[in-house]
């Protein structure tokens, strides 16, 4: 077909949407000799194959029709049940679920369905929303598909900066600008692999009170912690009802299965589910009901720790390879994340990450540039590393020819850029400017789930 012929019929969205380089580069990072740190997937290794086949036919015998027919929107009430069980036992100190029933639970086909969602409930054209510089390009993408502007507030190794945060949003609201939501993702951030501080979970919260919003916290990675101590969700500390929740299987299970939750106040679950009905009427029976029983036989614990011991190996691999690779001089920069499946690094300002990254194919590795997770545009010299889905000795071959790539860059470099980049500030990322218009494709997230 024309494709000026088929223009005419395309929506003002779709003729925003714009192919992006990504889409090419997956085809030389899907080739076998590759060594990929580009995507989130998580390890095979981890996918409870053998457990789950020796649960089903027992469970195709005893819920087969039910797990085969149509369900109900908001999901099915036992797998609700079982979560709220969960979420109750699981709490630490200062988090509090215990007020939960199944109207505060949304069953979703996948957490980004929840991001979606809640940009279909609560966004229109030129609506804000603030999030972290970076943040993950799905949600990005979600928002500005509803039309909406993003505003990026930088971050740190505490997380996002709340003293900017308020700032912003004083200078908007001077402007008549009042963003309707913010987005963060607390626990081992993706791309940044921070962790929001207990102090800045209760000022965020605070700040969305004053200026009166909703909080989209997204926590995919939250079991998945592997040192030091887990802290209260922004769900768990919400007196307001202002919090959404989103969590997901596709991390602690299998992403196969498509199944995510949401918690929030029954008003907001309410607006969620007229926003799911038209989408896909409701998430997968089948793998509701295999979750719903894969819980009640208490497999998950184990399940969740196997992970924690093969990811934690791979992260302090990770880390010790950049260690030992990485010479000081450079001026590169790495978080050092407490779990997740992410870290973030840092090169020298005169530095281009696209550079970076053509030179590591030619060595057959591949990363993620960061630029793509900036909604303004910045984080030139930012890429992202994923540890969860190479294997140990990968990742070493990796780092290794990383920094291989990064020392030939900064021998060829000028000397005065070389000079200054032992000037360059410690932050995580720079730039904080408003997004006017986004561009990403949602293509990308098939590398940088």
């Amino acid at each position: 077909m024309d494709t000026d012929y088929l223009r005419r019929f395309l929506s003002d969205t779709s003729k925003s949407r714009k192919r992006n380089e990504i889409r090419e580069l997956l085809k030389l990072i899907a080739k076998p000799d590759i060594i990929s740190l580009a995507g989130g997937l998580p390890s095979p290794e981890t996918f409870p194959v053998d457990e789950l086949a020796e649960m089903m036919p027992t469970l195709l015998e005893q819920h087969g029709i039910a797990a085969l027919q149509y369900g109900i929107t908001e999901g099915d009430i036992g797998l609700r049940e079982e979560l709220i069980r969960l979420m109750i036992e699981s709490a630490v100190e200062g988090e509090s679920y215990s007020y939960l029933t199944t109207a505060h639970i949304l069953i979703l086909s996948g957490s980004q369905q929840g991001r979606v969602l809640s940009g279909r409930a609560f966004l229109g054209k030129d609506d804000v929303v603030v999030c972290g510089l970076p943040s993950y390009l799905g949600a990005l993408g979600a928002f500005s598909a509803c039309g909406a502007r993003m505003s990026g507030i930088p971050l740190d190794d505490e997380g996002m900066r709340t003293d900017l945060l308020e700032q912003r949003l004083v200078d908007l609201r001077r402007k008549g600008v009042r963003p309707k939501l913010l987005y963060v993702v607390p626990d081992f951030q993706n791309p940044g692999g921070v962790t929001l501080s207990i102090e800045r979970r209760h000022e965020l919260l605070s700040i969305a009170r004053e200026f009166d919003m909703l909080v989209v916290e997204d926590s995919p990675y939250r079991q998945l912690r592997y040192v030091g101590e887990s802290m209260p969700g922004l769900g768990g500390l919400d007196r307001d009802g202002r919090v959404i929740s989103l969590y997901t299987f596709s991390k602690i299970l299998a992403p196969g299965l498509r199944v995510g939750w949401a918690v929030a106040d029954p008003e907001i679950i309410a607006q969620l589910n007229m926003a799911k009905q038209p989408v896909d009427v409701c998430t997968s029976c089948l793998s509701q009901v295999v979750i719903r029983e894969y819980i009640k036989a208490g497999h998950l614990p184990a399940q969740i720790q196997r992970i924690r011991d093969l990811y934690s190996v791979k992260l302090k691999t990770m880390l010790d390879a950049l260690d030992e690779r990485f010479d000081p001089a450079w001026g590169v920069r790495w978080t050092r994340p407490e779990g997740g499946l992410f870290l973030w690094v840092t090169l020298p300002d005169w530095m281009q990450a696209t550079d970076l990254f053509q030179r590591a194919l030619e060595k057959k590795m591949a990363f993620v540039r960061g630029q793509a997770f900036h909604c303004d545009g910045s984080g030139h010299n930012t890429l992202r590393l994923n540890f969860s889905y190479a294997g140990v000795e990968q990742i070493r071959t990796a780092v290794e020819r990383l920094a291989d790539c990064i020392g030939a860059m900064v021998r060829e470099a000028p000397r005065e850029s070389r000079a200054a980049m032992k000037e360059r500030p410690l932050e995580l990322v720079t730039g904080d400017h408003a997004l006017e218009q986004f561009s990403w494709n949602l293509a990308l997230s098939e590398v940088v789930k």
